[in-house]
Formats: C-alpha cells, structure tokens, sequence
C-alpha cells in the first residue's frame, strides 16, 4: 500500500487469536479486540471501537486547536452513543457530548466545538455516512455568562 507524497498514512494490523476474540497492532500498541460471536466484556466490539476512535478524534483535535485559540481548559471528557440498525447493519446515528472543564466563554466554547467538527479526521470520516450530532459544554454545567 502506497499514498501519494507528503500525505499522512495510517497502518493497523489485526489478527484472530481465537474464537474468541482477535489482536489488533500499531505502533508498540496492542488492544484486544472483541470478535467473538457471543461478545466479550473485555474487549472493544467494532462499533465500540469506532466510537472510541471518534472520542478520541474529538480529544486530539481538542488537543490540537487550544495552544492555537489560547483556549485556557483543564480537562475533558467525551461520551458517545450510537444506534445500530439491523438492516443493512450500520450505524444509524451517534451522538456525543464533550464536557470541557474550562473557565472560557459561551462562545470560546462554540469555537472550540466548531474547530472539532471542522478539522477532526475520524469525525470528517464518519458524519457523511452517520447523522452525527451532539453537544460540547462545560464540564460542571454551569453557563459562563450566567
């Protein structure tokens, strides 16, 4: 596999262990996953992966975007919900909420969910395919302008 130059590339590679459950690798990563038929309590399943894949896609792009807007913040907190439906089996919908722990305005906080949804990878990937949709406020629920 070949990309054009100057591009970013992405490698995983995954294997089955057992029936009960494979081995995904990348980098000096490893991470059990769930492809047992009967399911397993731990391992991610592949829905479950992406969704942790799309948290933290909101996490980096947090990460990225804060020294960039001089955006004063703590910590964060990503929660994802997805529906499936059987036929064809996919995901129908997700919705999140990204609680930030941050002193910034109403509308800084804006911002920094515009710049999320903008320039995420995973999330860029996922929204056209999927009714995305969700919530960044601050962590302990109260209003800056309040």
């Amino acid at each position: 596999m070949t990309e054009p130059a100057g591009k970013l590339s992405f490698q995983v590679l995954a294997h089955r262990t057992d029936a009960h459950g494979s081995v995904a690798r990348c980098k000096h990563a490893e991470l059990s996953l769930d492809t047992d038929l009967a399911g397993r309590l731990d391992a991610f399943n592949p829905a479950e992966l992406l969704l942790a894949a799309l948290s933290a896609c909101m996490i980096k792009s947090i990460e990225r975007v804060t020294p960039i807007l001089k955006f004063q913040w703590r910590g964060v907190e990503v929660r994802v919900h997805g529906v499936r439906q059987d036929v064809p089996p996919r995901l129908e919908s997700i919705d999140y909420e990204i609680l930030v722990d941050s002193d910034e305005s109403e509308q800084r906080l804006a911002l920094l969910h515009d710049n999320v949804r903008k320039f995420g990878t995973v999330f860029n990937t996922v929204a056209p395919g999927t009714r995305l949709s969700g919530v960044l406020r601050r962590a302990d629920g109260r209003r800056a302008d309040a």
